[in-house]
């Protein structure tokens, strides 16, 4: 549930940040998957470490 709400967060940024460097629709599609794929991953790395760490 935490990696989906990381996710769409880094959506929001990469879409507003393809959109303040002037990008047209597709632009802002690519930046925000793009940014939803990288804080996903991150989330979930810091989610399993938190796991492992704290849930063990």
């Amino acid at each position: 549930m935490d990696v989906l709400i990381v996710a769409v967060f880094g959506a929001l940024i990469g879409g507003y940040s393809a959109k303040r460097r002037g990008g047209n629709r597709k632009d802002v599609a690519q930046y925000a998957f793009v940014y939803a794929i990288i804080f996903a991953l991150a989330g979930l790395l810091l989610s399993i470490l938190y796991t492992r760490l704290f849930a063990g």
